[in-house]
């Protein structure tokens, strides 16, 4: 699991810096607000890359996800960007899982037949 939603993050992560480049365009806001929001969020995208397998880091992902959808509000792409990512770690947290038990069982398997284990 932590392989896929560190991959969407930090495809998430890019995604931020560029739509921050956009929202610089937008006269209501200044270069410091836009710049402390992406920076704050693109932080978070790094550091949930190493937290996600940890208690919480998953429901942490989707606060992310939201957030990231509502920023449509300033630049309305977002709002499509925001909803592919939030489906993008849907499906890294589903089939993530998935991969994670199916490596247990082989791992169990393995371990019945007395093979060594790699690494």
């Amino acid at each position: 699991m932590r392989m896929l939603c560190s991959s969407t993050l930090i495809g998430e992560f890019l995604i931020i810096g560029f739509a921050g480049l956009v929202a610089m365009k937008n006269e209501d806001l200044t270069q410091a607000t836009v710049w402390t929001v992406s920076g704050v969020a693109m932080l978070l995208c790094l550091l949930l890359c190493g937290f996600v397998t940890r208690p919480g880091g998953v429901q942490l992902g989707w606060v992310l996800q939201i957030a990231l959808f509502v920023s449509g509000l300033v630049v309305p792409m977002m709002f499509i960007l925001g909803a592919a990512f939030g489906g993008l770690w849907w499906a890294s947290v589903h089939y993530g899982r998935k991969i994670d038990e199916a490596k247990a069982r082989w791992a169990a398997l393995a371990e019945a037949e007395g093979e060594p284990q790699p690494g």
